[in-house]
């Protein structure tokens, strides 16, 4: 059995405690975290796996992505292969319009059986009626011209051509 902790990406604590069996795939711990959460799981979803920082890794997507062969998706990610240890955690995003952000982690595995699972242990704080704004930004990039943008140094001064007599 799993204990997981799932944070909605908010300034206020909006949190979910759950209990899964050991041996679901993502696409059940997906529709888990949606329903307790208040969602119908019906969206687009993605887990993405993370370090420690939780900087954002590999995609796992609902659905196989591949044109051929097997592509990895939820259905054939496996709950204890995908975090087999305490402490491991993974990102997930619901809904790609809204971008409901999730920060999932594992907080105790047990060999402990239990009827009933899933099971919603501790709910704090109540989802807003609208998903925050997400803010991308991109890393700076080096720029390519100078101060003054000089692309004439490489290919000549445009402005001494004059277009017209084409």
């Amino acid at each position: 059995m799993y204990k997981i902790r799932v944070i909605l990406d908010i300034k206020e604590d909006i949190i979910r405690t759950i209990l899964v069996d050991n041996i679901i795939n993502l696409e059940t711990l997906h529709l888990t975290i949606a329903k307790s959460f208040g969602f119908k799981g019906q969206e687009m979803a993605s887990f993405y796996k993370t370090d420690e920082e939780w900087n954002q890794g590999e995609e796992i997507p609902l659905f196989n992505m591949e044109e051929i062969g097997e592509g990895i998706s939820m259905q054939t990610c496996l709950l204890n292969e995908t975090l087999p240890e305490e402490n491991n955690k993974l990102i997930y995003v619901y809904d790609f319009l809204k971008m409901w952000t999730f920060y999932v982690e594992v907080i105790e595995i047990s060999d402990e059986k239990k009827e009933g699972l899933p099971q919603i242990i501790l709910t704090v704080g109540e989802i807003p009626s609208e998903a925050p704004e997400k803010e991308f930004v991109a890393d700076k990039t080096e720029d390519l011209f100078d101060e003054e943008g000089d692309i004439d140094d490489e290919f000549g001064n445009f402005d001494d051509y004059d277009f017209n007599e084409y």
